[in-house]
């Protein structure tokens, strides 16, 4: 690949790219909130790309540095490959920062555990998902974080679909951050005709 194609864009616009390449679809979809929409967002479609998984990282990495927190994860299976690509990032891995995932129930046979990894009573974490649209699945993986004793200290996500979820993990009291909102992702498919 040419030092003036897709890899040496920056990692937003390369983000963005791989974004309405692989996840963009237009149609009617029921979301896991509930609610229907005439687009949908399938992220795990764009993490699970090493060029969108490198670009999402390579945005996520400095926040994640900057909150201080020793623990990064997320309700699986949105957070999984955004936790793994973190894991190996050089400002986490200098800190260093451990992987968590957050089962949606305890799981029913051998330690019976809800949280996966690496997520002890009184470490800070960040708590990942790829798309936010109510906050359902953050929020119930910061209760279940908290539950374990840690302390989350953010919530970040690649999309943010505008329906209430970051004012929810605001009232939280955490902060959140995410990559993009929905509006500048159909701004951008509409432009390209999607």
């Amino acid at each position: 690949m040419s030092a003036n194609g897709p890899l040496a864009a920056e990692p937003r616009s390369r983000l963005l790219d791989v974004i309405l390449r692989r996840s963009f679809r237009r149609g009617r979809f029921q979301l896991s909130s509930g609610a229907w929409s005439d687009y949908y967002l399938d992220l795990r479609r764009t993490t699970l790309d090493p060029d969108g998984l490198a670009s999402a990282v390579a945005l996520l990495a400095p926040r994640i540095a900057e909150s201080g927190a020793g623990a990064v994860g997320g309700p699986t299976i949105g957070a999984d490959p955004l936790v793994a690509g973190l894991l190996m990032h050089p400002l986490l891995r200098e800190r260093p920062v451990l992987g968590f995932l957050v089962r949606s129930a305890p799981k029913g046979h051998g330690t019976g555990q809800q949280i996966e990894g690496h997520c002890s009573a009184g470490s800070r974490a960040v708590i990942l998902d790829d798309v936010v649209t109510r906050g359902g699945s953050l929020l119930r993986a910061i209760q279940t974080v908290r539950a374990a004793g840690a302390e989350p200290v953010a919530a970040m996500a690649i999309v943010d679909r505008h329906e209430g979820g970051g004012e929810a993990i605001a009232a939280e009291g955490l902060d959140f951050f995410a990559i993009f909102s929905v509006e500048e992702i159909l701004s951008a498919a509409a432009e390209r005709g999607l």
